[in-house]
């Protein structure tokens, strides 16, 4: 059976909440349970935003992926960003992840989105193979670097 993406909302913050901390404990991302909380309902609760989409394997829970949109003047149009996207580890290494990254890409389409970005661990080499099988490339002339914001 393929696996499938159901498009998650408000109700389903409670299985994601686990698979969020999940990721964020793999990848040491620094986040507590409050902040996760928030960012999720707010991107659950307006569209415009993106989405989240809960991955079912034989109709069992896999993991989750996260499709936010943005704007691109270089692409000429909304762009999106694979912000977060993760399969429990029984599920890893059976292709739904190459499933996955090709049914977001449609997804991706339907949203009127002309281009992916994603950013991975450069030591995570099975991510990366993964992602350049999907048609995902480095764009080795540029660096993504983040700024926060000062607090108000």
């Amino acid at each position: 059976m393929k696996s499938q993406l159901q498009l998650a909302d408000k109700q389903d913050l409670d299985c994601l909440l686990p698979l969020v901390r999940a990721y964020h404990e793999f990848e040491h991302i620094d986040s507590d349970e409050t902040s996760r909380r928030a960012a999720l309902l707010r991107l659950l609760g307006d569209r415009d935003l993106g989405g989240i989409w809960l991955i079912y394997d034989n109709a069992r829970l896999a993991g989750y992926i996260a499709l936010c949109r943005g704007f691109s003047i270089e692409f000429n149009g909304f762009d999106g960003f694979i912000d977060e996207f993760y399969l429990l580890p029984e599920f890893r290494g059976q292709g739904i992840g190459r499933q996955v990254l090709s049914a977001i890409k449609d997804i991706a389409r339907g949203l009127d989105i002309n281009a992916l970005h994603l950013e991975v661990a450069r030591d995570n080499k099975r991510a990366r193979r993964l992602y350049a099988s999907a048609g995902f490339e480095a764009r080795d002339k540029y660096l993504l670097m983040t700024a926060l914001p000062e607090s108000r």
